[in-house]
């Protein structure tokens, strides 16, 4: 509920009509006071206030003046006890809502973990889908939003991880574990021999501008094709999904993805190397164009230096260029040239 509201937007969003009316009518004071606040609220929410202080100060003091009670009136409003359950049930029948059971809990938490969860990450944006979708079923927000929310991504990823898995060649998982092997320290080094594990290799970017670096990049590609990865290993997920997946591998030690559920690692692998091939392929085309570029240019500053040593070697070419523009020979042959 926003805070801030001018003048016409109260009188559009709260003011009381007769249908409400006819609910306030037969209250009074700071019930009545508290009662006109909760039906605007929930015509406009969808849900009742927590607190009192999701209230607008703004649009206590207009509900006020409509319902002929002074403003203060409203803290003395109880909210626990018989009475302001009783306001609800009033107002949700008026609405024609009701209740979130169990079942409602677990049918939206099956919604939202199907058809949200795999297309939307950020979880204020799942939250408000789930009121949304609430309000369209005419369905009081459940009061446990959070474990819907935790209990909708946990299954989204759980379903995730198995699609991927049943699609993985059984040969490519083995390759995929050996990326972590336990030959690799958690800072990516090899203990014998004090190199890069090929996991650390495989996340690292491009180094400066260079053939070597040229030659790294395509070993790297040539790597990731050898493991063989479907090509529709995530056929139906979002790439956005994938590229969560990717970047939580790329923030893990080999020994974080080991202890990880076997599920869980092979799919935070395999959206790695996924997203790095199509990374890598990029970088190669940028690389080609920036030797190519350098190459030219090497080119040109080599040709231009041997012009400029070429015209040092000629003695006295002032003086030639000179004598040959002032013979008159030279004069009579441009005459009759022309």
């Amino acid at each position: 509920m926003r805070r801030d509201w001018e003048p016409e937007d109260l009188i559009a969003c709260w003011t009381l009509v007769d249908d409400d009316w006819g609910l306030v009518t037969n209250k009074a004071g700071a019930t009545r006071l508290g009662f006109a606040l909760l039906l605007k609220f929930f015509e406009l929410e969808a849900r009742f206030p927590r607190h009192p202080g999701e209230l607008p100060s703004a649009a206590v003091e207009y509900v006020a003046g409509q319902v002929k009670v002074g403003g203060a009136a409203f803290v003395d409003y109880e909210w626990t006890g018989r009475t302001i359950e009783y306001h609800r049930a009033q107002i949700r029948a008026a609405h024609g809502f009701r209740e979130a059971t169990r079942e409602d809990e677990d049918r939206l938490t099956s919604w939202l973990a199907e058809e949200v969860c795999p297309v939307e990450l950020n979880e204020g944006r799942l939250r408000d889908a789930l009121m949304a979708r609430c309000r369209v079923e005419c369905i009081e927000p459940p009061g446990r939003i959070e474990r819907i929310l935790g209990a909708a991504q946990a299954a989204c990823e759980q379903r995730f991880c198995s699609a991927t898995l049943a699609r993985l060649p059984e040969a490519t998982a083995t390759r995929l574990e050996e990326l972590v092997a336990e030959d690799a320290d958690d800072d990516g080094s090899r203990p014998e021999g004090g190199g890069s594990s090929l996991l650390t290799e495989l996340k690292a970017d491009p180094g400066q501008l260079g053939l070597d670096t040229l030659m790294r990049e395509v070993e790297k590609l040539e790597l990731l094709r050898s493991l063989g990865l479907p090509a529709d290993l995530f056929a139906g997920s979002s790439e956005k999904l994938v590229a969560l997946w990717r970047a939580r591998a790329a923030k893990l030690y080999p020994s974080h993805l080991r202890v990880s559920p076997r599920p869980v690692r092979l799919t935070l692998l395999a959206a790695l190397c996924r997203v790095r091939t199509a990374e890598i392929t990029d970088s190669l085309v940028d690389l080609l164009i920036g030797l190519v570029h350098k190459i030219n240019a090497k080119a040109e500053r080599k040709v231009e230096g041997e012009l400029i040593r070429d015209l040092k070697r000629v003695r006295g070419k002032e003086g030639i260029l000179s004598v040959s523009q002032r013979c008159p020979w030279t004069t009579q042959m441009r005459r009759c040239e022309r």
